[in-house]
């Protein structure tokens, strides 16, 4: 004979399941933080290689006093367009059209400084409010690097060695290699995807417990021979395993976007295989047993539907804050993150992408506390179920 609270986890799951309101809410985020990350990531390797494709381009005022200058940008990949004469108002409505990523003006004595060794007056116009923020960057470098060029040849032409203004010589040695250092910033993309876990069983867990006491279905049901701590059960199982399913069929959608990306355009690379994948999952399942719970609780602890809705939704939010305060702050990984719901598995999932050994105490770590918060909660809401203040609405 099936126990009683599997009984009522199969009927709620159902009536779930048949809840027009409780798919679109699943779906939606199982689709919406894939693709924002997959959006934001594509943005990014569409602006580090867009300037390989097309090149930048600049108009140059009085090109011909700088021949060299020239040459070296065209060499660099710069498109130049060279000009006469131009005014402060010319200048501003040419960079207005946002087609140009700069004016590059050279004053009227540039080649007169310039054949003196005296700095070589040079004007750089731009508009700030245009999205070629990194294009100019990467002009201004250009520019440094060919100044820094034409100062050691002048050096070297009066015998003097350009390395007497660099006494010294710094290397860097990074010892992560490429795999470590992509997994690293992938793995702080993929702390957003546990956060949706506290939605995808909202809607059932809030329908299932004020939703029905509001319907008046809930009598029905406490007045069967069955415990309260088998109701609370069985309702806490649905809401978790709608949140384990989301969760799951999220982090796959990821790992099809994350597979499909150029990632290796940006410098990065998604290695996590699907065995990873689901060691992630399991890892958070604690996660959805204690967010399923809190749920259930807060759910039963308000007096009306739209109570529920707004109590339950404002706690679950609270678990996602160290997810965002603590990458801010650039702490370091110590135990103590592990313990932590939500955080413990964005930090669990960092160091498995980076190829960490974690060993036994963070794996502990991660369900101790979510399991014991469930418990909680579950032993709380056992106790609500239990009056009949609560049942009749009293």
């Amino acid at each position: 004979m099936m126990p009683q609270f599997l009984v009522i986890m199969k009927k709620e799951l159902v009536e779930a399941l048949r809840d027009k309101r409780t798919l679109n809410l699943m779906l939606m985020f199982v689709f919406f933080y894939p693709a924002m990350v997959g959006f934001m990531l594509h943005m990014q390797i569409e602006r580090g290689t867009r300037t390989e494709r097309a090149g930048i381009d600049i108009v140059v005022v009085g090109a011909a006093q700088a021949p060299n200058l020239v040459s070296y940008l065209t060499q660099k990949n710069v498109n130049v367009t060279p000009s006469d004469a131009m005014s402060e108002a010319d200048i501003g409505k040419l960079l207005a059209q946002k087609k140009m990523a700069a004016v590059l003006k050279l004053g009227d004595k540039f080649g007169e400084y310039y054949d003196e060794l005296r700095p070589a007056p040079l004007e750089l116009w731009f508009d700030s409010s245009v999205e070629k923020a990194s294009q100019r960057r990467e002009l201004e470098t250009m520019l440094r690097e060919y100044s820094s060029g034409i100062a050691g040849a002048r050096l070297l032409a009066h015998g003097v060695s350009p390395a007497t203004l660099s006494p010294l010589a710094l290397q860097r040695y990074d010892t992560a290699d490429g795999v470590t250092r992509s997994n690293t910033r992938i793995g702080m993309f993929l702390g957003m995807f546990f956060a949706p876990v506290c939605f995808f069983g909202l809607a059932a867990a809030i329908d299932s417990t004020a939703g029905e006491r509001e319907r008046r279905s809930l009598e029905v049901l406490i007045s069967q021979p069955m415990s309260a701590f088998d109701l609370v059960v069985g309702k806490w199982l649905t809401a978790s395993v709608l949140a384990a399913i989301g969760l799951a069929f999220e982090l796959s959608v990821a790992h099809a976007v994350l597979k499909y990306l150029p990632l290796e355009e940006i410098g990065l690379s998604w290695r996590v295989d699907v065995p990873m994948l689901l060691l992630v999952i399991a890892s958070a399942i604690p996660l959805c047993l204690m967010v399923g719970a809190v749920q259930i609780a807060m759910a039963m602890n308000s007096r009306t539907f739209k109570e529920a809705q707004t109590t339950a939704g404002l706690v679950t939010l609270i678990p996602m804050l160290p997810v965002f305060i603590v990458p801010a702050l650039e702490l370091t990984t110590q135990d103590w993150m592990y313990a932590v719901p939500l955080l413990g598995n964005q930090t669990m999932f960092q160091a498995m992408a980076t190829g960490q050994s974690l060993g036994l105490t963070p794996y502990l770590l991660a369900c101790a506390l979510p399991l014991l918060l469930a418990g909680a909660a579950v032993a709380f809401a056992t106790r609500r179920m239990g009056s009949e203040r609560y049942v009749l609405g009293v």
